[in-house]
């Protein structure tokens, strides 16, 4: 991606302050999503941090990772595959808990989602504290894929959410 690329994406994020709740500055991609040309440069880009090596699927998690992994894997031509948080997937899971702010939370995958030696490509739109995308990695490793990375649109670099996916290889395509 280019500078140029990158500065278009970085001035379309909106900024809300105190949202969800006060003292938190929101990074809001509701506008990149809303512009066909920003929103297929991002999945562009994302797809592109795996440097062309061959993908058999995406995993996106949970909500706004299913929004850039699936018009990924419809891109590439492969299946897309939810992490979802505890409760939602109808068949056979695979769990993982992670610990939040206050708190534990879990996440699943089915059971057959993905097979050992699948390369995969986990996206998702932020990384934060890395709790979540670590768990998903968990889950992944159990399954005996093939993780070739993990791609986020943003990077809120503060959180030290990298450190959570320290043997992972991460891109962020934006970074605050």
């Amino acid at each position: 991606m280019t500078d140029a690329d990158r500065r278009r994406l970085d001035a379309a994020i909106r900024d809300v302050p105190d949202f969800p709740k006060p003292g938190i500055l929101f990074k809001d991609i509701t506008p990149v999503l809303g512009d066909g040309e920003l929103f297929r440069l991002a999945v562009d880009a994302l797809i592109g941090t795996a440097g062309g090596a061959k993908i058999d699927k995406i995993v996106g998690i949970d909500a706004r990772g299913f929004i850039f992994g699936a018009a990924a894997a419809l891109q590439l031509g492969v299946g897309f595959v939810p992490v979802r948080k505890k409760g939602k997937l109808p068949w056979e899971t695979e769990a993982c808990a992670y610990s939040l702010e206050y708190g534990e939370a879990q996440i699943e995958v089915h059971k057959d989602a993905v097979h050992s030696g699948e390369r995969i490509l986990l996206i998702d739109d932020l990384l934060a504290t890395g709790g979540t995308a670590a768990a998903a990695v968990e889950l992944l490793r159990r399954l005996g894929c093939d993780l070739l990375g993990i791609a986020f649109l943003i990077e809120l670099k503060f959180l030290n959410g990298r450190e959570r996916l320290k043997d992972v290889p991460v891109s962020a395509l934006l970074e605050y």
